[in-house]
């Protein structure tokens, strides 16, 4: 009996968001896994495990669905913008910037990353709920857009602003009360949210930034949520953005950009159904497009803010099989060279992810079950509770999918671990673009005070 029949469905090309896998997984004649044109077996031979992967092709075709759908079906101009947080690096930056997509940040180091990667400022947006001094200090000196969250913000983005007596384009973030069927800790557009202004106060903001000197409100963002299938609230968030424009009018202020946000999910495992990009985007233009005819309104520049879907589908992630343990009657354990540090999600979010055998991907005729633990002193550093694989021993090597989004980026150090490499896979070839950090990396920014140094 064949099982991970996921590795036998026909691939998505134009909406790589609807695949588990990257498109370009094949495998051989030997019957093992390849990405990219790549061997995984040679890349840990080469490069050691954990490691994370990228597949270029799945990435680009990500961000040239957006574009795509957003020129199919929106008459106005047109920036999908790259959410950074889902993966950030010198890499993802120059790819995304490449492909003609902006990027959001939400700190310096971000900020930093995307300059450093060649985004341009002008299609760069800073995010966040308590930014600090220097990194307002930072988007001014940079002629980065900054999205106000906040009173905090507003007041001490005026101040900084009339100190460099320096114009900064601003949008305001607002939370418009839609709830999806998604994680209580990844809800960010309900009233009851850390982020944004209430859509209720939002008449008292026109107001102040009325009387501000430097700050020219540019557009208006909303956010309703990550990983979502449902099209519907996304439908509901353009109707409600576009009245909020026709509001801002009335205190002489003209929204020229709508930044509508993320949150499309993907498929990680074989029962999700999440819509395809171009289903997506054509919801939310279309809502945004009736808005504003029935407003008489222009169309503003239309933004969203993709980041698990760009990335998540193109990355996976290699472990090797270290112990076996067995509870007789209650389950199998299978450890693996990584876990928690390098993929905090299934003990986070308790997310659930598709994974196979390098060397036997399709699981033929087997009925072993497993839970697969990560090596972290946690009991609860586990990443796959009874999942089936193929026979399988100590030094086989497990390909995990859809581990390009928060796996890299919220990796830690926990138990003095260090980060694994990552690689880009593109016909045949592999590349570095991180490296694996070692032990004594660790130690780098470790301090023993001058007063312990002389007692011993």
């Amino acid at each position: 009996m064949v099982k991970n029949s996921f590795l036998k469905e026909k691939i998505d090309l134009k909406s790589p968001n609807k695949n588990i896998t990257p498109v370009t997984t094949s495998i051989g004649s030997d019957g093992k896994l390849s990405i990219g044109g790549c061997s995984i077996e040679e890349l840990v031979e080469k490069y050691d495990s954990p490691l994370y992967i990228l597949d270029e092709i799945t990435l680009r075709n990500s961000c040239r669905a957006y574009k795509k759908a957003l020129q199919k079906y929106y008459p106005g101009e047109s920036l999908p913008i790259y959410a950074s947080k889902a993966n950030s690096s010198v890499f993802m930056s120059n790819l995304i910037s490449s492909e003609g997509l902006g990027l959001d940040a939400v700190s310096e180091g971000e900020l930093l990353t995307a300059l450093k990667g060649g985004v341009p400022n002008e299609k760069i947006v800073f995010h966040g709920n308590n930014k600090s001094d220097k990194e307002i200090e930072f988007a001014v000196r940079n002629n980065i857009k900054v999205i106000v969250d906040n009173d905090f913000d507003l007041d001490r983005l005026e101040k900084i602003s009339n100190s460099f007596n320096h114009d900064l384009e601003i949008m305001i973030r607002f939370t418009p009360g839609i709830e999806c069927h998604t994680h209580e800790y990844i809800r960010t557009g309900s009233f009851d949210s850390k982020f944004g202004f209430g859509i209720e106060y939002l008449n008292t903001l026109f107001t102040k930034i009325s009387n501000t000197k430097h700050l020219k409100l540019k557009g208006l963002h909303a956010h309703i949520g990550s990983q979502i299938f449902e099209l519907e609230p996304h439908k509901d968030l353009g109707e409600i953005m576009v009245n909020v424009i026709v509001e801002a009018q009335k205190f002489g202020h003209n929204i020229e950009e709508l930044n509508v946000g993320g949150g499309l999910g993907i498929k990680y495992i074989e029962s999700d159904d999440p819509p395809s990009i171009d289903e997506w985007v054509k919801t939310v233009s279309n809502s945004v497009v009736k808005a504003c005819k029935k407003n008489n309104l222009d169309f503003p520049t239309l933004m969203c803010e993709p980041g698990r879907s760009i990335v998540s589908t193109a990355g996976i992630t290699i472990y090797k099989i270290g112990a076996f343990k067995e509870i007789p009657g209650v389950r199998t354990y299978l450890s693996v060279d990584g876990g928690m540090s390098d993929n905090p999600r299934p003990i986070t979010y308790q997310s659930n992810y598709s994974a196979c055998l390098v060397s036997n991907p399709l699981n033929i005729s087997s009925k072993n079950k497993y839970t697969i633990a990560g090596k972290h002193c946690e009991s609860g550093d586990v990443l796959f509770k009874e999942i089936e694989l193929a026979d399988c021993k100590t030094g086989d090597l497990i390909c995990v999918f859809g581990t390009g989004a928060y796996n890299n980026s919220m990796s830690s150090n926990y138990n003095r671990i260090p980060r694994p490499a990552a690689l880009l896979v593109y016909d045949g070839e592999a590349e570095i673009i991180q490296m694996r950090e070692s032990p004594l990396d660790l130690l780098k920014y470790d301090v023993l005070p001058d007063r312990f140094i002389k007692q011993n």
